[in-house]
Order: structure tokens, then C-alpha cells, then sequence
């Protein structure tokens, strides 16, 4: 590990850039990735018989500062309103019958209401600010779901340190307990907005629907770039579902 601290010293890394270069320690071709996040290196190879993974901090340049608050006062500048349509949900019955059907309350989650489209609305926060929502059709409105801002920020759900990455607000809110932050992509591809926002987890668990497996090896291969230990958790059954061996599988994920 001391003889890839060294190396990685040696190169010079921008901030937001990632590195891609044959691995020190096995000598896989092209599977080893460096990327420079803030400040804060993270390290790993992709190569399935490597174990070689890892992460320091190292110094930023004034220019490197200076454009990571640019960056976020432009973000944060970018207002975004919910529509007039999107009101309290005020108890409203398919709104009611929608969340617990899932098992969750919808003043947990903070779910408001679209009149005019029949939609439960999911709340998107940044920094503890309103920034997006999207919108899940309660008929049968297509599309099913419907997003109202432009942040391409996912929808977040839970106060642990353990990221589920999962298709679908729903999915989200069923996971977000204890050590768990349910993060809905709604859909299932990664986007730097996303790897953006998963960087600041340690540990990121890759939970997309059965049937998008190929997405979900993929997925976890980019991501290992951003996050320390990134793992793939294989599904009977969407997880918002709740199905007990799914649900016995995540729960051990912090047991080990």
C-alpha cells in the first residue's frame, strides 16, 4: 500500500478529474482508477481478483477552492419552485392509499400532492433547499414517473451512512433507515450528479431492479472510482417490495 501512496503522490490530479492507468499492484491493464474529489482521493481496481482499493486526502489548489464554491453558488442560485399545481396532500385518500400500500408515511418522506396530473410528489433536496421533485402518476398517466426540475439530482431518503442505490423513489423510502440513505436514480443510468452526490459516502450498495442486473455490474464498476467500497446486491424482487431474503441480504450488508 506505501508503494501506491507514492505512486499516486507522484501524479497530478485536477480536481473533479478521474485517471485511469494500469494497476501497481496486479498489473491489470486500464483497471485502475484515481479520482481527485474535493480534495479527497479515492482509489481502486476493477479487476475482480485485485483487492486493491483506498483513499487520502491531498491538497487543493486556490484555483481548485475557488471553483468548487463557483460551482455551488451557481447550483445554488439556480431556484426552482414547485409548480402552483402541487400542493399538501392534506390526507388525501390515494395519496394515503398509495404510501402505505409501501409501507411508509408520507409526511416521513414529505410527499406533497399534483392536482392536475394525479400524482404523489417526491421532494428533491440539496443542502437542506428544495431544488427538484418528481412526480409518480396514481392512474394510469404516462409517464408513470414525471420530474419537474432540471437539478438531475436524485431523490434521497434516510440520515445513515450506507448509500442503497435503487431505481425509484418508492424503493428509496422503503430503504431509508437506520444506517441506510435510500438514493433513487429514477432510472438506471449513473450520472455525474450522481456519482457527485455518492462520493460522500464510504460505502455505496448497488440495488437496481432483478431485471437490470448487466446495469448494475456496470454501475458498480463506474462507481468504484467515486466511493471506497461499492457492492452489488443481487434481487428476487424490486426492493420496494420488501421481500425478507432481499430484505435479510441488505440488513446483513452492515453485520459484515
Amino acid at each position: 500500500m506505501n508503494n501506491i501512496n507514492n505512486i499516486i503522490s507522484d501524479i497530478d490530479i485536477p480536481n473533479g478529474h478521474t485517471k485511469r492507468m494500469n494497476c501497481p499492484e496486479c498489473g491489470g491493464i486500464k483497471t485502475f482508477t484515481i479520482t481527485n474529489n474535493m480534495g479527497s482521493l479515492v482509489w481502486n481496481c476493477y479487476k475482480a481478483s485485485c483487492n486493491v482499493r483506498g483513499g487520502n486526502r491531498v491538497h487543493l489548489s486556490a484555483d481548485d477552492i475557488r471553483a468548487g464554491f463557483t460551482g455551488a453558488k451557481e447550483f445554488a442560485e439556480d431556484a426552482f419552485e414547485l409548480p402552483s399545481y402541487i400542493v399538501p396532500h392534506r390526507d388525501r385518500r390515494s395519496v394515503l392509499r398509495f404510501c402505505y400500500e409501501y409501507g411508509f408515511e408520507p409526511d416521513d418522506v414529505g410527499v406533497s400532492y399534483d392536482i392536475k396530473e394525479d400524482r404523489v410528489v417526491f421532494p428533491i433536496s440539496h443542502n437542506g433547499k428544495l431544488v427538484d421533485a418528481t412526480g409518480r402518476a396514481l392512474g394510469k398517466r404516462l409517464p408513470k414517473w414525471k420530474r419537474y426540475g432540471k437539478s438531475g439530482l436524485p431523490f434521497t431518503h434516510g440520515c445513515g451512512n450506507v448509500a442503497v442505490v435503487v431505481e425509484d423513489c418508492v424503493s428509496a423510502a422503503v430503504v431509508g433507515y437506520g444506517s441506510f440513505v435510500g438514493v433513487a436514480l429514477l432510472g438506471t443510468s449513473l450520472q455525474d450528479s450522481h456519482k457527485g452526490y455518492l462520493a460522500q459516502f464510504s460505502t455505496a450498495v448497488i440495488a437496481l431492479d432483478p431485471d437490470a442486473l448487466p446495469k448494475t455490474l456496470q454501475m458498480a464498476k463506474e462507481l468504484r472510482g467515486h466511493v471506497n467500497d461499492v457492492r452489488v446486491l443481487r434481487l428476487t424482487d424490486d426492493l420496494k417490495y420488501r421481500n425478507p431474503t432481499d430484505m435479510e441480504k441488505l440488513n446483513g450488508i452492515i453485520n459484515n
